[in-house]
């Protein structure tokens, strides 16, 4: 394992997340300053997310012919610059179009960056978590970030929100020079070309199980972080500061179950951790939808974190197996559709909770997550074994 490389991608990660969480944070702002519905703030967040479903898996093929390694920073200062713009919009359309323009960024940065954390972390389902959780204490800083940023100054202010994008931005433009003059070699994707070192077949019909898993994943998660702050405040007749502070133990919980998830999954094995999450998740989900009180929804919504990303490690890294001569279209598709699918599904639960409430959509996404569950427990896990060393390409080959 490379430990020095995984961290810094892990910090990348962070920066890069912080933006896509800075999304759901902002839809309150918008709606109280742009007096936005709905269903307005629900295209919004399909503009972040909804696109990402077409735009990543074609960033992970262009990965597969050559690890494109640019496009890390690249997809980060399009995110931070899409989002900026954003709040100084001055109509609609405008605003949609940059937020699409932060999360076609987003779509970039994936695939490269998860195929570079998994040549760092090597077979460790723990490495992918910890590159994976990266992602997620990026979110959960968002939601105060936005709330200390616009809140005290305005959607005007959202230009400060760039800052961490430029400086993570410039230490990647110093730290490959460093790395060299340190002995450091960085570690590259064995595949190029569309050829893996394994010697394995794509096995797509387990693959396109995961798709469906992940499509369970999606729609309540994308949901729930659109909406949750809205729901602790209008339905629970809680403060700002209160929907605020839910979004964020959201994602801290999540940051808690990437890193259980990948601890489990190097010892019980990667099913163990998928299938638990999910069975976890069902109840957590209704305890949120239907909690009496703020009190309960934050232990609910607290579970639910923690259930939610209790796979995540472990499904990237059996995409990539289930698809090992395509580790970035993989990677592309199952992260692509993890953050992009509810965004899809965003403006016709925006209309439902126009018409019936936000209870009614929270209700409705439960049982798009049990159907998830019923493919979860159909998952098989697939171990890769190198081939003899006669069949393997030369090193030269598998790393351009």
């Amino acid at each position: 394992m490379k430990k020095g490389q995984l961290g810094f991608l892990t910090g990348t990660h962070v920066v890069n997340d912080m933006y896509q969480g800075a999304v759901p944070a902002l839809l309150p702002f918008l709606m109280s300053e742009r007096h936005y519905s709905y269903a307005a703030v629900s295209g919004i967040a399909l503009a972040a997310t909804g696109l990402s479903s077409v735009v990543q898996p074609v960033f992970g093929m262009l990965v597969d012919r050559n690890h494109r390694g640019w496009l890390i920073p690249a997809g980060f200062l399009a995110a931070a610059g899409g989002l900026t713009a954003a709040g100084l919009a001055d109509s609609y359309p405008l605003t949609w179009l940059c937020v699409a323009l932060a999360g076609i960024g987003m779509a970039a940065y994936h695939p490269p960056a998860t195929n570079q954390a998994r040549a760092a972390g090597g077979q460790s389902q723990q490495a992918m978590s910890l590159f994976s959780v990266g992602g997620t204490i990026g979110a959960s800083l968002a939601p105060a970030l936005v709330t200390l940023v616009v809140g005290s100054l305005g959607l005007s202010g959202t230009g400060l929100l760039a800052i961490p994008a430029l400086v993570m931005a410039g230490l990647w433009a110093v730290q490959g020079p460093w790395m060299r003059r340190r002995g450091h070699t960085p570690a590259v994707p064995l595949v190029s070309g569309g050829r893996a070192a394994t010697g394995h077949r794509d096995d797509w019909g387990a693959f396109g199980r995961l798709v469906a898993v992940t499509v369970g994943w999606s729609i309540p998660y994308v949901t729930v972080t659109s909406m949750l702050s809205l729901h602790v405040q209008r339905d629970l007749h809680a403060s700002q500061a209160a929907g605020a502070a839910a979004l964020t133990s959201f994602t801290l919980a999540g940051a808690a179950g990437t890193l259980l998830g990948g601890w489990l999954g190097d010892r019980q094995g990667r099913l163990f951790p998928v299938r638990a999450g999910y069975l976890l998740a069902v109840p957590a989900l209704a305890g949120v939808a239907f909690a009496p009180n703020f009190a309960v929804a934050e232990v609910a919504t607290v579970v639910y974190g923690l259930a939610m990303f209790l796979p995540f490690a472990p499904q990237v890294t059996l995409a990539q197996d289930y698809l090992p001569n395509r580790p970035g279209t993989a990677s592309g598709l199952t992260l692509g559709l993890a953050m992009s699918v509810g965004g899809l599904a965003s403006p016709l639960l925006g209309w439902i909770a126009d018409a019936h409430g936000l209870r009614v959509v929270l209700g409705t996404v439960l049982a798009v997550l049990l159907a998830g569950l019923v493919f979860a427990v159909r998952l098989r896990d697939r171990v890769l074994t190198a081939p003899p060393a006669a069949e393997r390409e030369p090193v030269e080959s598998r790393v351009l």
